[in-house]
């Protein structure tokens, strides 16, 4: 099956779990990291544009991870943004003077106009480091002109099967911000096993090719550049009837 997008329909990788979805008349930013380190990682692609900021209508966070839900991006945002967050880290964001929150957790709905949001589960943790709170993880399957499946980060579950029927594109991650995973996650080889599960008719890779941790240097380097090429190879193997598309951070944007 080959995609077809309307041609208002457009995708920018920001980098990491950030990308930037401009659908059905709405600008809808995910997991927003819009600066150049989060705690003991650093940016390593080029930085995030000023003008990504501006004028979003809705930002999902997919859970509570400091390299997800990153406070100084959120607030960049402002105060007339929608915020959908996972269930128990919602006075965060009323703490920093962001009054518009919606907490979901997995099976909710939410009506954005013309655009609606189901949460899904995510298998991976959702407690915020070093004190909490812990929240669950969630994934968010996004409904209008084009139905649009952002994982957030998880790893394989057996619902993926029913999570979506005629989907039309997978924003699945391939990996982190270091040289090893830790569990609930997604490497290149699962990520192509997800899309046996989901069966999209198009899948980007994300999560990967953006931050590195401080003090590694040039150590395991191809962990930022070689995941997407391996879940293409892998996808091609398992998924044949899927395309991937590599989109490289900061690239965009794409009409797809």
């Amino acid at each position: 099956m080959r995609y077809s997008w309307a041609t208002d329909t457009q995708l920018t990788y920001i980098g990491h779990s950030t990308l930037l979805l401009e659908m059905d008349g709405m600008r809808i930013l995910t997991d927003p990291i819009l600066g150049d380190r989060v705690m003991n990682i650093r940016r390593v692609s080029a930085p995030a544009p000023p003008h990504v900021a501006e004028r979003i209508d809705v930002a999902l966070v997919s859970h509570a991870h400091l390299d997800h839900l990153d406070m100084s991006s959120l607030r960049r945002l402002g105060n007339l943004t929608q915020f959908v967050v996972p269930a128990g880290t919602g006075h965060l964001l009323r703490k920093a003077g962001l009054p518009r929150v919606t907490e979901v957790s997995p099976g909710d709905e939410v009506d954005l106009g013309g655009v609606k949001l189901s949460t899904t589960h995510a298998v991976h943790s959702g407690f915020r480091p070093p004190f909490g709170p812990a929240a669950v993880a969630v994934g968010f399957l996004i409904s209008g002109s084009r139905r649009i499946y952002f994982a957030g980060d998880t790893d394989l579950f057996p619902g993926m099967t029913d999570l979506a029927p005629d989907l039309d594109l997978a924003l699945l991650p391939v990996w982190g911000w270091g040289p090893r995973l830790g569990p609930g996650h997604l490497n290149p080889e699962r990520a192509a096993r997800a899309l046996q599960l989901l069966r999209p008719a198009l899948a980007v890779p994300i999560h990967w090719g953006t931050f590195w941790m401080m003090g590694l240097g040039p150590l395991w380097r191809d962990r930022i550049t070689a995941p997407p090429r391996l879940f293409e190879a892998a996808a091609r193997a398992l998924a044949p009837e899927v395309q991937v598309r590599t989109v490289e951070p900061g690239e965009g944007p794409l009409e797809l």
